[in-house]
């Protein structure tokens, strides 16, 4: 008899030691680039230059929704790996905010691709169309867009009883699936993302077309040009990126059904940090070593150091 107890035993504590590994290999680096985004958000607040220009209004912005984002995310991570079950309005909570703000990032990306376009290709009428006052409507419209989402999709909740959910604990772990099992609500979050990204990416391509167009011109800022096509593509790339979260569910989904549990593990704890974490701190890593205005900046607040400021 004693030969299963040990086996069970040791089992448990195999499944306790995975728990730890993968939480630990997902949060070391969030934490990191949380900090990294924290410092980044407080350089964007340190100085006028960067308070009152729009484009770093903009960064400051989509910095926020991406370290909203990523803490929601690793919580959520977290509570899955520790096998923690929510009731539903608690579950319904974390989900309604981490919709929010993931909603915010490729809008934000288009407002500022915008913005680079009419940099390069309308430099004259620049200063009168790229406003302080501009960009905080642009910024609150995208707010309100993530929003009205977020209202859209609540409202699917009609057709179930909600009454006692706050105090219902949840069969299974908080994800969208568990918390909001409704096929019509399935079917309007693909058509959202799918909107989302063809209209975002035809307006991005668009901007970089005009872009490489204006560049041809023997008036236009050679090098101004050249910074912004490659700042446009890689808000292409982070567009594509910040919309992968759409894909990481249901891609475990299915490797849950094909693989044995040790190898989903790993795999489980690879996708979260290519789809979730990394996507979440491009932006720091862009913007904070490509920008030659906010890099000494934030070098100088990272290293403790002045590093020409």
């Amino acid at each position: 008899m004693s030969l299963p107890l040990n086996s069970t035993t040791e089992q448990q504590y195999q499944s306790v030691l995975e728990r730890i590994v993968v939480s630990f290999l997902s949060t070391a680096p969030a934490c990191f680039f949380l900090f990294i985004n924290g410092t980044l958000m407080f350089c964007l607040r340190s100085k006028p230059v960067f308070r009152y220009t729009c484009r770093y209004i903009l960064l400051y912005n989509l910095l926020v929704a991406d370290t909203a984002q990523l803490v929601m995310s690793q919580v959520q991570f977290l509570l899955a790996v520790g096998r923690v079950k929510l009731t539903y309005a608690l579950c319904g909570t974390i989900k309604t905010a981490a919709n929010l703000t993931a909603g915010i990032s490729p809008l934000i990306l288009v407002a500022m691709s915008l913005e680079r376009y009419v940099a390069v290709c309308h430099p004259l009428r620049h200063a009168s169309i790229i406003t302080t006052r501009n960009t905080a409507v642009a910024v609150i419209a995208t707010w309100a867009f993530s929003s009205l989402n977020n209202v859209t999709r609540n409202l699917f909740l009609l057709e179930h009883s909600l009454e006692n959910l706050g105090s219902v604990l949840m069969q299974d772990y908080c994800t969208d699936v568990a918390w909001f099992p409704n096929p019509l609500r399935e079917y309007y979050d693909r058509a959202y993302t799918a909107f989302v990204f063809v209209s975002a990416s035809l307006a991005v391509i668009s901007s970089y077309t005009g872009v490489v167009i204006a560049a041809k011109s023997a008036s236009t800022d050679k090098g101004l040009a050249r910074k912004a096509r490659k700042t446009l593509l890689l808000h292409l790339v982070q567009l594509g990126l910040s919309l992968s979260y759409t894909i990481h569910y249901p891609l475990l989904t299915g490797l849950a059904r094909t693989v044995r549990r040790l190898v989903f593990v790993w795999v489980q704890n690879v996708f979260y940090v290519l789809f979730i974490i990394l996507p979440r701190c491009l932006t720091s890593l862009i913007y904070g070593l490509g920008d030659q205005t906010i890099r000494p900046v934030l070098l100088h607040h990272l290293c403790c150091r002045r590093v020409g400021v």
